[in-house]
């Protein structure tokens, strides 16, 4: 798989300014890589119109000991104060949470589906493209930095809703899938499940270095294993990304270990749709997994709406398909 030419230059001369000028000229560098060339295709769409629903759409700002952030709370008009399923959603680099929103439908589907969608927002101060810090260590664990917050505003919006607690998930796209990877591992007791889409595992990176291998689809000496999975976890990538490669994909299931049962193994076929590859397995303590390799898609949201930037109408609903297992999948002890 040719990874995105442009990109790899850019990160190349991040790691040149690594040595020459140190980690903070390098650090901008990566940013503004991640920013350029982080969804190659299609286009950014940089106008998003505003898709009215008949629920509520608020912003609100979140604070603690690790700083503070903005997010965005979608509730739905059509329930009777009953506990709903919340879904935590993490934008990719560039995007905001209205533009998120509207790629990705969910609000749409908070109403057909009865939950509550919530959309931290990262803003350009923490991240100069609006990545969130995947492959910083100190956002890469439970209580510290960017993941205390997002648990804060998840818990935040638990207490001041209507929340079934058995059935609060957090799924994100790219820099956004490898925060939600993180999130899942670092909060099991908090997240029911997962979903990444063309995002990483977790310890994949940890610094310049090792985020360019890492999305090239190689591996630094400081990666980490996987960790054996506690949570169920699906999985989306386009194996024809070019900035994420999807190796990373199969990186995202490799805590299920060599012992885990592939119990399915099918075709996903769809009239007008990009054809998938669809995995189910299940680890040997039977947490559930499902990894859906989309072919010919690029570095987006798969079914995705072109209200938002950085989807892909041609792939299956990710956004559906994503519901359907986290809806199958509660919380268990």
């Amino acid at each position: 798989m040719k990874i995105n030419e442009a990109f790899l230059h850019s990160m190349q001369d991040a790691m040149k300014l690594l040595r020459a000028r140190g980690p903070k000229e390098a650090t901008a560098a990566l940013q503004r890589a991640l920013g350029a060339h982080a969804q190659p295709t299609p286009q950014s769409n940089t106008d998003v119109p505003a898709v009215k629903y008949p629920g509520t759409f608020t912003t609100h700002t979140f604070a603690n000991a690790a700083g503070h952030r903005n997010y965005k709370l979608y509730v739905p008009k059509q329930h009777s104060g009953q506990s709903l399923p919340l879904v935590v959603m993490l934008h990719g680099c560039t995007q905001d949470a209205d533009d998120f929103a509207a790629g990705t439908q969910m609000n749409a589907l908070a109403e057909r589906d009865g939950c509550i969608v919530v959309y931290p927002v990262q803003p350009q101060g923490a991240n100069a493209s609006k990545c969130w810090n995947w492959f910083k260590p100190a956002d890469q664990r439970r209580d510290s930095g960017e993941p205390a917050l997002i648990a804060g505003i998840t818990r935040e919006v638990m207490s001041k809703h209507a929340v079934d607690s058995s059935r609060v998930f957090v799924a994100g796209l790219s820099a956004g899938g490898a925060m939600a990877a993180i999130m899942i591992q670092a909060y099991p007791d908090l997240y029911a499940a997962a979903c990444v889409h063309s995002g990483l595992a977790v310890g994949s990176a940890h610094d310049l270095q090792s985020a360019l291998a890492a999305m090239r689809g190689g591996k630094s000496s400081g990666a980490r294993r996987a960790a054996a999975p506690k949570r169920p976890l699906i999985v989306f990538h386009g194996d024809a990304d070019a900035t994420v490669h999807p190796s990373n994909a199969a990186d995202l299931l490799r805590g299920f270990g060599a012992e885990a049962v592939v119990f399915d193994e099918t075709s996903h076929v769809e009239a007008g749709k990009r054809t998938s590859t669809v995995e189910r397995l299940k680890s040997v303590d039977g947490v559930d997994a499902e990894l859906w390799l989309i072919h010919g898609a690029p570095h987006a949201w798969a079914g995705g709406s072109g209200n938002g930037s950085y989807t892909d109408a041609t792939g299956p609903d990710a956004s559906t398909i994503m519901m359907r297992f986290f809806l199958d999948h509660p919380f268990k002890i």
